[in-house]
């Protein structure tokens, strides 16, 4: 398992300084019906926007 995961979403609120992601875990999904071949088919499902 990976030990940091960068994230440059800083519109999420999971986004930490240094571009790191202060989740608990992590879920991506494929944004298309397909298996994902590059991560332009994948969604993160973890993000939500800042208030």
């Amino acid at each position: 398992m990976a030990k940091d995961v960068l994230c440059e979403v800083n519109s999420c609120k999971y986004w930490a300084a240094g571009n790191h992601c202060a989740a608990s875990s992590i879920y991506v999904v494929n944004n298309r019906s397909k298996q994902a071949s590059n991560s332009e088919e994948t969604d993160c499902k973890t993000f939500e926007p800042k208030i």
